[in-house]
């Protein structure tokens, strides 16, 4: 009996101590840009500080593995190199290695970017959500979530939602906003946070600055002439929001 449950004991050791077998097929998102953009620092630097791509979208069974950033789409080739370790090929246009560590995805340093950190999103992508979607509205969620007061402005005194779909409620007319995360709109801005701002089918950009619990949005005045391409600098400001 005693050899028995000796030999149990050591068969139920070793089942402990079998490897898992890792998965990194989903989605996976940059959450260290977005916990430094939460804070309450300007946005633009916030994402730059911590590296270039937002989002992964990786399937092991096909070997695919796709990333947005904030001005373009791109996919790869997704090659296991080792145990917890991936390349990914983007037919012979360069290479990016990924790296599985504990809950976390690490894109490891190039000669170009530094390492970025991935983690599972903690709301699961809606179904047939725009690729990229999953990390705009985890941002919208942490950077523009909560309850917004008026201080100055139309309209002061008044409570301001945004949520995390781009919806906007209380800001004048406006039903809908949509944040800069890089590309035509950052550079138009000349390195200014904007925004976007409108109700149906029509807008226009504006530009912002966040400082702590308090939002500024200014008007965004073209200096460019009508056949070139914008150059906005900030305006008047239009209101003053206070989080609450």
């Amino acid at each position: 009996m005693r050899k028995l449950l000796a030999l149990s004991l050591i068969l139920l050791a070793g089942c402990t101590h079998t490897p898992q077998t890792t998965d990194i097929s989903g989605l996976w998102i940059n959450q260290a840009a977005i916990d430094s953009a939460a804070q309450g620092r300007p946005l633009l630097r916030a994402i730059d500080a911590h590296g270039m791509n937002l989002e992964w979208n990786i399937d092991t069974r096909s070997a695919k593995a796709q990333f947005s950033n904030a001005f373009e789409l791109g996919e790869g080739q997704l090659l296991q190199k080792a145990p917890g370790i991936w390349t990914v090929d983007y037919n012979g246009h360069g290479t990016d290695e990924l790296q599985l560590d504990g809950q976390q995805l690490i894109q490891q340093t190039t000669k170009n970017y530094a390492a970025q950190r991935f983690a599972r999103p903690a709301q699961p992508a809606v179904a047939g959500a725009k690729w990229g979607s999953t990390f705009r509205q985890a941002l919208n969620s942490a950077y523009m979530g909560g309850q917004w007061k008026i201080i100055e402005g139309q309209g002061t005194g008044s409570i301001v939602v945004f949520n995390a779909a781009g919806g906007v409620s209380g800001l004048g007319q406006n039903d809908r906003y949509e944040l800069c995360l890089g590309g035509d709109c950052a550079t138009q801005g000349a390195g200014n946070d904007t925004l976007y701002l409108g109700k149906g089918d029509v807008g226009d950009g504006w530009i912002f600055v966040r400082y702590g619990r308090q939002l500024e949005i200014l008007k965004a005045i073209n200096l460019s002439q009508p056949d070139e391409i914008p150059q906005l600098t900030p305006g008047p400001r239009q209101w003053l929001l206070e989080k609450q």
